[in-house]
């Protein structure tokens, strides 16, 4: 093999995982804004506050979908930055209520779907945050 070959082959390589960190980071992301449309409608949005942010959460997941899977080339590495600090931070919010609590409201590691929703949205940040780097 010689140089040139290599350097094709790391090429590929690295095209191959931004595509598939791109396309894993959209889909986290829309389950993550999923699975805050499914406890809005059973329910939450019936919380002062979070039932708000729930429903926020929703739409803003949709909108960076759409935006991860559409944006021209010269901005998938905002998109993924934006996209990855927006699941941090709903990330953080998770946290917050799981230990401190947020906005009045006590979550636990037994209520429904926060086990899956702490796995979500952690995996969400790390492969978004993977995709901003690997972008050019």
């Amino acid at each position: 093999m010689n140089v040139l070959t290599i350097a094709r082959a790391g090429g590929l390589l690295r095209s191959v995982l931004l595509m598939t960190a791109w396309l894993l980071g959209a889909a986290l992301t829309a389950v993550m804004g999923l699975i805050h449309l499914w406890l809005w409608l059973q329910g939450y949005r019936d919380v002062p506050v979070i039932g708000t942010l729930f429903l926020i959460n929703a739409i803003c997941a949709i909108a960076l979908v759409a935006a991860l899977l559409t944006v021209p080339a010269r901005l998938r590495r905002a998109v993924s930055v934006l996209a990855a600090l927006f699941t941090a931070e709903t990330l953080a919010g998770l946290i917050l209520s799981l230990t401190v609590g947020l906005f009045g409201v006590h979550e636990s590691l037994q209520t429904p779907l926060v086990p899956s929703t702490l796995i979500v949205e952690s995996a969400g940040v790390l492969v978004l945050g993977v995709t901003a780097v690997l972008v050019r």
